[in-house]
């Protein structure tokens, strides 16, 4: 969320930023709000101050009787003009708190200009792509016909964009959760957390996904006066947990991780990557999430990128980085690197992990501070997927896929998984 004397200084600097990523600020509806709740303010404090002056002459000696009937009355008066006033400051906080939080973040100066439809800005590669003598198959295709994805009895469960994995397949999602937990907490010094999947309307609100994105969230009703959501990642609890807290700066960075199921109803994504595990109503990830001092945010992304990365590299993936264009941003964030990984079967690379940061944005949101000497002042929070079970599932089985239709562990998680070998009958070995 924004300052609103920020988004109105008069350099436009705001305004300007924001058009970058798309959005267009109406600064004279905005403007107009700000100047209508400041007077409002001014009444009630006029109100209140009338008041006190009645009733310290109420208090005083000196005053005859039909003087203290007037005072009296007056003061009957002026409470419930200033009960009328301070409904109407009330509603123009909330009105201006809504506009604020469906304004997004303003990307940073040095992020590229442009568009999902421009061509991407590619930072670097890693690995070589697998060669293969054959026709590579498709995850859905080793999946099947190893057994170890059925995607028919998900759908007769839970419908289309759901996955039950078997056997080996449940096995390797196990091990791969595995594998990065103790990646990121023995290597990069992540504490990991167990966080609830359902969150409250006031947590979603502090990372961004309320109130601007509810279309895209599951949403279930406890009772009459409770609603729960359905978390898309952990970064929600993650950065939640200090909601309302002031951290010590000595504390900092703290860096977080979590692996959870997550909850997407994918709204508007229709009839792309309806196939397979790409883009599922549930999945499961290892998120990461940082936070730090403002003045250390850019130092601390790209240390959190090469975390990302190193999963990959550690399971010998092929992928390539990317740097998000400003008009293709998320809301929250103000600075993006994808990681894309190499699929064969599409003869093409595909999102697989997204880094971010948000600098103070999800922190003002969510009322988190730093104690700074004898200041105070609102950290940047960080966040990034570390990896996605599903979408490296189908990585490995795309990348490591024999002529006979087995697949190949790679060697990183053979400790984990306790085989070394998918066969093209399901069996380990």
């Amino acid at each position: 969320m924004h300052d609103p004397h920020t988004l109105l200084a008069p350099d436009n600097a705001a305004q300007q930023r924001l058009a970058r990523k798309g959005y267009a600020l109406d600064r004279t509806a905005l403007s107009a709000l700000v100047r209508e709740r400041a007077e409002a303010i001014a009444t009630r404090d006029n109100l209140r101050a009338e008041l006190n002056t009645i009733s310290r002459r109420l208090r005083g000696s000196g005053t005859d009787e039909d003087s203290r009937r007037g005072g009296v009355e007056a003061a009957r008066e002026l409470k419930e003009r200033i009960r009328k006033a301070e409904h109407t400051q009330r509603t123009l906080d909330a009105e201006l708190k809504d506009v604020l939080l469906g304004i997004p973040n303003t990307p940073l100066d040095e992020v590229p200009d442009g568009t999902p439809d421009d061509p991407v800005v590619e930072v670097r590669r890693w690995g070589q792509p697998p060669r293969f003598d054959f026709t590579p198959r498709d995850h859905v295709e080793l999946g099947t016909t190893t057994g170890i994805l059925d995607l028919e009895r998900a759908g007769k469960l839970s419908g289309t964009r759901f996955a039950v994995t078997v056997r080996a397949g449940a096995r390797l999602e196990r091990a791969l959760a595995s594998f990065l937990l103790d990646l990121h907490t023995g290597e990069h010094g992540y504490h990991e957390y167990s966080v609830p999947h359902l969150v409250t309307r006031e947590t979603m609100t502090g990372t961004g996904q309320l109130p601007k994105f509810e279309a895209d969230l599951f949403r279930t009703q406890v009772d009459e006066d409770r609603d729960l959501y359905l978390i898309p990642t952990a970064e929600v609890p993650l950065v939640n947990l200090f909601r309302g807290e002031t951290l010590p700066a000595a504390d900092l960075p703290l860096a977080l991780t979590a692996h959870t199921a997550c909850f997407r109803s994918e709204a508007g994504s229709y009839g792309r990557d309806t196939r397979g595990l790409i883009r599922l109503h549930q999945f499961a990830k290892v998120e990461l999430v940082r936070l730090c001092t403002q003045q250390d945010a850019a130092d601390q992304l790209q240390l959190m990128l090469s975390h990302a990365e190193e999963c990959l590299k550690r399971l010998g993936l092929h992928y390539r980085v990317i740097e998000l264009r400003a008009g293709d941003l998320g809301f929250s964030a103000r600075r993006t690197y994808d990681l894309e990984v190499w699929l064969p079967s599409q003869g093409t690379f595909r999102e697989i992990s997204s880094v971010s940061d948000c600098g103070p944005f999800q922190a003002r949101r969510a009322g988190i501070q730093v104690r700074q000497g004898a200041g105070r002042e609102y950290p940047a929070t960080l966040n990034g997927s570390g990896l996605p079970i599903g979408r490296t599932m189908v990585a490995i089985l795309e990348q490591y896929q024999q002529a006979d239709g087995s697949v190949i562990v790679p060697p990183a998680l053979v400790p984990y998984a306790g085989f070394s070998r998918i066969g093209p009958d399901g069996a380990c070995d």
